[in-house]
């Protein structure tokens, strides 16, 4: 087979997401792969430095599409936290879905134990990330290294959250998902009413108030 002139990175990518679903199997090896597909192994390497980099990659893509949708829409930017993170749930399950068939191959093995798949590291890290920046209102608890163990506690926590819905997703056998989307809206929305902490707000404004009139007795 003539080789390539020139190949992007998004061109590897397609190729190695079309083998994997026609072989069932990963590529025996990079030079395997790049000879069938008629480019240099040396090209491989200028994108990527194994085939787990592609994997990797994939998810990250993923994730990169979904923000990239969501940003192009004027409203979102005018929603709250929990919209934000719901507009997001939803869009980042389309873009599964429309390559589902890639998706159960790479997890399904290893779906019970989504946690510890390192496929997923990239978008754990991209995905914290997003968290951090939504602007979940937390305690003030002015002091940073608790401010530190709250903002880790709650990106742990959306993680957890993200991959029982992917769990979800993976045995879900409803018309067109259905049950996912319910599953996500449900589930976002308990998570939001859980962490409300307008009630313990306040409970704590109440108690500066007791506290506050007492020293004034004294």
């Amino acid at each position: 087979m003539a080789k390539k002139k020139t190949i992007s990175r998004e061109d590897i990518i397609t190729c190695y997401m079309d083998y994997v679903l026609e072989h069932n199997e990963n590529p025996k090896s990079v030079y395997n792969f790049t000879k069938i597909n008629g480019f240099e192994e040396a090209v491989f390497y200028n994108f990527f430095g194994s085939f787990e980099a592609i994997e990797k990659h994939i998810f990250k893509t993923f994730y990169e599409n979904t923000i990239k949708g969501l940003e192009s829409s004027e409203a979102y930017e005018t929603f709250d936290a929990r919209n934000k993170l719901l507009s997001f749930y939803f869009t980042f399950f389309e873009n599964l879905t429309a390559n589902r068939s890639y998706v159960v191959y790479a997890l399904k093995p290893l779906k019970n134990n989504l946690k510890g798949i390192l496929v997923l590291s990239d978008l754990k890290k991209i995905f914290n990330t997003y968290i951090a920046n939504l602007d979940i209102e937390t305690l003030d608890i002015k002091e940073e290294k608790l401010e530190q163990i709250q903002t880790k506690a709650l990106q742990e926590t959306a993680w957890i959250q993200l991959m029982l819905t992917l769990k979800f997703w993976l045995d879900d056998t409803s018309a067109g998902f259905e049950k996912t989307d319910i599953f996500i809206e449900k589930s976002v929305n308990t998570s939001f009413d859980i962490i409300n902490i307008a009630p313990l707000k306040s409970v704590i404004d109440f108690g500066k108030f007791l506290f506050k009139e007492k020293m004034n007795m004294n």
